[in-house]
């Protein structure tokens, strides 16, 4: 496995946590406490980000940029172990690396804890609900239309900010770096394990059904 791999998860993950909080920062500020206009402030440049990241980082790692990714590859036998071990490390430490550079971007305390609660079943299955569709999103598209898998990750985490009560963080990385932020993006951090639990069951969910979808179909082939 080559080092630049390595990198390009960390780096992939860390403009992404940029853009999640910074752009949440920026759309709080704006918002003059209009929660919608905030939230759809936040909404479209990770979307957006994501397309882009893909398409950069793609041909490079893979850009997986969540460790859930990660284990659904090797769980199928698309990764190797030693490849997990590393790319799950880099994404973490991409991930926090991002929340600070938003902070420096925006003139905030570098080091934070979140307060922002996000409790309830309501949160816990949305986050299940949001974790399985990404992977679906993944696999499913990926099969046969794989030069589109950026716009479709893209355009699903842009609608399921919006259907899912907890805003779809869908990523264990992502949820760690959140607690790092008291900011319009931010989750307190009594609430990430259960985020992290649900988000896993998600992902298992998407990989057996999917695995199952496409040996059905290849047989039927």
């Amino acid at each position: 496995m080559k080092p630049q791999a390595i990198v390009a998860e960390a780096l992939g993950t860390l403009l992404l946590l940029a853009t999640v909080v910074g752009s949440g920062i920026m759309a709080e500020r704006l918002a003059g406490g209009n929660q919608a206009i905030a939230l759809l402030g936040n909404t479209i440049p990770t979307g957006a980000m994501l397309v882009v990241l893909i398409l950069i980082f793609g041909p490079i790692s893979g850009a997986h940029f969540n460790p859930l990714v990660t284990l659904t590859f090797l769980w199928r036998g698309e990764a190797r172990g030693r490849e997990a071990l590393a790319y799950i490390p880099a994404q973490v430490l991409g991930a926090v690396l991002g929340v600070w550079l938003a902070h420096l971007m925006f003139d905030a305390p570098l080091l934070q804890i979140s307060l922002k609660a996000r409790a309830g079943f309501g949160q816990i299955v949305s986050e299940f609900v949001a974790t399985f569709g990404l992977i679906a999103t993944i696999l499913g598209v990926a099969r046969h239309r794989a030069d589109t898998v950026p716009w479709a990750v893209g355009l699903y985490i842009t609608a399921a900010y919006w259907f899912t009560a907890s805003t779809s963080f869908a990523n264990p990385a992502v949820t760690i770096a959140r607690a790092l932020t008291n900011s319009f993006s931010g989750i307190a951090p009594a609430q990430v394990l259960p985020f992290i639990a649900a988000q896993a069951l998600g992902a298992a969910a998407a990989t057996v059904l999917f695995g199952w979808l496409h040996g059905r179909a290849a047989a039927r082939g």
